[in-house]
């Protein structure tokens, strides 16, 4: 891989992770669509690396928040979670959130990376589950903020992450479409779900660290270059989404969805004849 391929790639990763629009089957496409050889999961995961980066640090007034309520009340309330303020009870309600994707995560990971990753399945989720996003941005009652979030909310919310490790699907796509069904607004919904997704950004990060000893020296370069361009054009792509949907819908995300998928479909028929 030489370096603009990885900038390109980071820059993918950047916008793609946060968009609706599926990072993982971008990661997958794009090299498709060009001919490159699989970048590796090595390189994959520095690209994950820079995003979880950009939520951390986008976010980290509400995560110092929270842990800072929620350590002292859990010393002195244990489990008793109607005694702890509302920010120690959001830090709870974050962690239940998070494990049905790290269930699914454990069970499922290595099979999806050896059986889901062909671009013809990617097209087919990225194109099928655009069909999810257009029921919700047209029919869901979205009244709720972030604040009246609950138990039942995070559940839900946090199966369809589980769902979203189908390479198409996407994970802000697919948490942002279940808070809209639950009637929250378009930027709580999206608030939340880049909350909701910290947690299972920094366990792939952990289970996958191992794969970035192996790289080389120019492997590492690479590294760099992407995993500085995921990072910053996330950054900048969840401060402009979070502005975005305060005052428009998801339809420029839907159309480009579909487009995607068509073009991917018609590219791989053709390349196949």
């Amino acid at each position: 891989m030489d370096f603009l391929r990885a900038a390109i790639l980071g820059i993918v990763q950047g916008l793609a992770e946060f968009l609706p629009i599926s990072s993982s089957g971008h990661l997958i496409l794009v090299p498709a669509l060009f001919k490159w050889p699989d970048q590796g999961l090595a390189f994959d995961v520095g690209l994950h690396l820079g995003t979880l980066l950009a939520l951390l640090i986008y976010f980290w007034k509400d995560w110092w928040r929270m842990v800072r309520a929620g350590v002292p009340d859990f010393v002195r309330h244990q489990f008793r979670f109607r005694r702890h303020s509302r920010d120690s009870q959001f830090l709870w309600l974050i962690a239940l959130g998070s494990v049905p994707a790290a269930i699914s995560g454990l069970l499922f990971d290595d099979w999806i990376e050896e059986h889901l990753r062909q671009p013809w399945l990617v097209a087919l989720a990225l194109g099928g589950f655009t069909f999810v996003m257009l029921l919700a941005d047209r029919r869901a009652r979205m009244s709720r903020t972030v604040e009246s979030i609950g138990i039942r909310d995070v559940v839900l919310i946090g199966l369809a992450q589980a769902a979203a490790l189908f390479p198409g699907v996407s994970r802000s796509g697919a948490t942002l479409s279940m808070g809209m069904f639950r009637h929250l607004t378009r930027d709580s919904a999206a608030r939340f779900a880049f909350l909701l997704g910290t947690p299972a950004f920094v366990g792939a990060a952990l289970l996958k660290a191992g794969d970035l000893s192996s790289s080389s020296g120019h492997e590492l370069a690479e590294l760099v270059i992407g995993f500085g361009c995921s990072f910053a054009v996330g950054l900048a792509v969840i401060h402009y989404l979070l502005r975005f949907l305060r005052t428009r819908t998801l339809m420029p995300f839907i159309l480009y969805r579909f487009g995607v998928a068509a073009l991917a479909l018609v590219i791989g028929a053709v390349r196949v004849a």
